[in-house]
């Protein structure tokens, strides 16, 4: 995730073009944290340490079946942390960007619902069991990316984890799960499954995080799509 909406009307309330992990954990800012250059979206690129509640499922609102994604489950993001849209209408959606949380699952989802954190992606995946959220609908334009032209032009999936940890969150059922998920975005919207239109957040010009990190295996990932 990225908070910058960067558009060119900005509301006070939102001026605030802070990196996710400041924006989740109050770290520092957008520079290296804890050893991950940009990692993360949300956090301070903290480790996946043991913590009181983890694995519990949170209590959030359920809203109604409103899902681009048959697959996905709809836990919608505070209407304060998007751009309300009409794309493709308003916009074409070109790209699918890949993000590594750098957060539990529960807990980002929470964030989204938080108003006061200006940032959302449109979908969050599960490591244990590749489970799907939708929390932002495609048409609108998630904060994400922290290029506006690329938020207006992508659709953001969120993946559960920690960059550093790729053997115990990029699971088979979480590669799996957002491959299905990235193949029907690609489908709907004419998307080219390739490098050039799937792409990591480290790959959006200015990007300054390097989710979702060196062991994202990107070949894999493709073959899945592809297969799709």
């Amino acid at each position: 995730m990225d908070s910058a909406r960067r558009h060119h009307a900005p509301s006070p309330s939102h001026l605030r073009l802070t990196a996710r992990r400041t924006l989740l954990r109050g770290g520092a800012g957008l520079a290296v944290a804890a050893g991950l250059a940009g990692a993360s979206l949300l956090t301070g690129g903290g480790t996946a340490s043991a913590r009181p509640g983890h694995g519990r499922q949170m209590d959030r609102p359920r809203g109604p079946l409103a899902v681009d994604y048959p697959g996905a489950e709809w836990v919608p993001a505070s209407s304060s942390n998007y751009t309300a849209a009409d794309r493709p209408e308003q916009y074409p959606i070109d790209f699918v960007v890949i993000h590594v949380t750098q957060e539990f699952y529960d807990d980002t989802l929470a964030i989204f619902q938080n108003p006061d954190k200006a940032v959302s992606s449109h979908y969050v995946v599960r490591s244990a069991d590749g489970h799907v959220a939708q929390v932002v609908r495609e048409k609108n334009v998630a904060w994400h990316a922290g290029n506006w032209n690329y938020n207006t032009r992508s659709v953001g999936i969120e993946h559960e984890g920690w960059i550093d940890q790729p053997d115990q969150w990029f699971t088979d059922a979480l590669y799996t799960a957002s491959a299905a998920l990235t193949a029907d975005i690609c489908r709907r919207h004419g998307i080219p499954v390739d490098r050039r239109h799937i792409i990591g957040h480290n790959e959006v010009p200015g990007a300054d995080h390097t989710d979702p990190g060196p062991s994202w295996d990107w070949a894999r990932y493709m073959k899945l799509v592809a297969a799709h």
